[in-house]
C-alpha cells in the first residue's frame, strides 16, 4: 500500500517551507487553530487528489503574496521502489503533476493512484448544504476506484456546458440539441448504475459503523435520489424540453442527483443532534474507507483532522476501538489538544511520531 514517508512543501497556505519524515502507522499533528495543522492534511490530500479538499479554486492556496506552490512527497509503494509524486501550480492556472519527474499526459491518470480518505470539521456540509457537496464527495470516492466512471462524469459535464450553452440562444437547433441528449444519456446511465451499486454496498456499513460508534441507539440510511430513477436520460430531456427553453439551461439529468441522510426515519440535518451528525460523518468516512480497502486490497491513508471535536467520551472510546481494531494503515490525526491526542493514540500504538504546528512551521516532539 502507497505510504507517505516524506513531504515538501513551498508557499502552500501558510507554510513558508517545510521538509518532514512521517511514521507509516500513525502521524499526531498538534497545535492552536490557525497554526496550519489542516493545511498540513490538505497538502496530503493534494498529492492524492491533486486539488484542495476545501477550496474549489487553486489559487486561494497560495501562500500570501506568492504566485505558485509546490508540492512533493516520497511514497513507499505496494511493490519495488519508492515514488516520487510531485506537483506545482502557478497564479497563470497551470497544474504539472509528475511521477519520479515523468509528467502526465493527463491530470486525470493519477488519480486513484494514492488512495486517501479524510475526515474533518468541513464534512458537515454533506449534511447542512445542497446535493452538490454531496455529488462531489460521492464523485471523489468513485474516482478514486473506477477510471471509466471518473472519464464518464468529465465527459458528461463538459456536454452539459455545452448543452447549456446552445439553450441560451434564441432558437436553439434542436437536431444539435438531440445530438447532445444521446450523448449526454450514454454517460448518464454509466454514472447512474456505478452510483446505485455505491449506495448499496454502502448503507449497510455506514449502519455498521454508527451502531460502534453510537452504541446502537439510531438507526441510520442513505438513499439515492436520481431523475434518472424515471427512466433514460435521453427519454426524459426530450420529455422538458420547452422548460428547458423556458429556464435556458438543463433542467433534469444527473448533475441535478442527491444523497439523502437519514436517521429514524427522518433528515439526519434537522432531527441529529451536533454529536449525532458527526457520528454520522464519522460512520460515512470510515465506511468509504472500508468500501476502498476492499476494493485495492490494501487500506487508503487516512486523514482524521479535528476528529475528536463534539464528540463524548463514549464515543470517542468506540472510535478509539474502532481505529485500533479494523487494520488501518497509515493515519494522520490532528488536534489542538495534545494532551488529550496523546492520550489516546499512546493507547492504540508505540509505533507514532508527533508534531506541533506554530504558525506554519512543523517540529517534530
Amino acid at each position: 500500500m502507497p505510504t507517505l514517508k516524506k513531504i515538501v512543501i513551498q508557499d502552500f497556505r501558510n507554510i513558508v517551507f517545510q521538509e518532514l519524515a512521517f511514521s507509516p502507522n500513525i502521524n499526531c499533528i498538534s497545535g492552536n487553530n490557525g497554526e496550519g495543522k489542516t493545511n498540513l492534511m490538505d497538502a496530503i490530500w493534494y498529492l492524492s487528489m491533486t486539488k484542495s479538499a476545501f477550496s474549489a479554486s487553486d489559487r486561494f492556496n497560495f501562500r500570501h503574496g506568492c504566485e505558485a506552490f509546490a508540492l512533493a512527497g516520497t511514497y513507499a509503494m505496494n511493490a519495488g521502489p519508492d515514488a516520487r509524486f510531485s506537483l506545482q501550480v502557478n497564479s497563470a492556472g497551470e497544474k504539472k503533476v509528475r511521477r519520479d519527474d515523468k509528467l502526465y499526459s493527463k491530470i486525470s491518470e493519477h488519480i486513484g493512484v494514492l488512495p486517501i480518505v479524510m475526515v474533518s470539521p468541513a464534512d458537515i456540509s454533506l449534511v447542512s448544504d445542497s446535493g452538490e457537496d454531496r455529488r462531489r464527495f460521492v464523485n471523489a470516492v468513485l474516482s478514486q476506484m473506477d477510471r471509466e466512471y471518473l472519464s464518464a462524469v468529465q465527459q458528461y459535464n463538459r456536454l452539459l456546458y455545452q448543452r447549456n450553452r446552445l439553450l441560451k440562444d434564441n432558437r436553439p437547433d434542436e437536431d444539435l440539441l438531440s445530438v447532445f441528449d444521446t450523448k449526454m444519456a450514454e454517460h448518464a446511465a454509466r454514472i447512474h448504475s456505478t452510483r446505485e451499486r455505491f449506495v448499496m454496498d454502502l448503507v449497510p456499513v455506514v449502519a455498521a459503523y454508527y451502531k460502534t460508534l453510537s452504541g446502537g441507539q439510531e438507526e441510520v440510511f442513505i438513499a439515492y435520489d436520481s431523475d434518472l430513477s424515471k427512466g433514460p436520460l435521453d427519454r426524459l430531456l426530450k420529455g422538458s424540453r420547452e422548460k428547458d427553453f423556458y429556464f435556458k439551461y438543463t433542467t433534469l439529468g444527473i448533475h441535478r442527483d442527491d444523497f439523502l441522510f437519514k436517521m429514524n426515519g427522518h433528515p439526519i440535518r434537522r432531527c441529529g443532534s451536533q454529536g449525532q451528525q458527526k457520528s454520522f460523518l464519522v460512520s460515512l468516512k470510515f465506511a468509504q474507507y472500508e468500501i476502498m480497502k476492499r476494493e485495492y486490497g490494501f487500506p487508503p491513508i487516512l486523514l482524521l483532522d479535528d476528529v475528536f471535536d463534539k464528540l463524548d467520551m463514549g464515543r470517542i472510546s468506540n472510535l478509539i476501538g474502532m481505529v485500533a481494531g479494523n487494520d488501518f494503515g497509515q493515519i494522520f490525526i490532528t488536534d489542538s489538544n495534545k494532551v488529550r491526542m496523546s492520550g489516546i493514540v499512546d493507547k492504540i500504538t508505540e509505533d507514532r511520531s508527533y508534531f506541533e504546528a506554530i504558525a506554519g512551521e512543523f517540529k517534530m516532539l
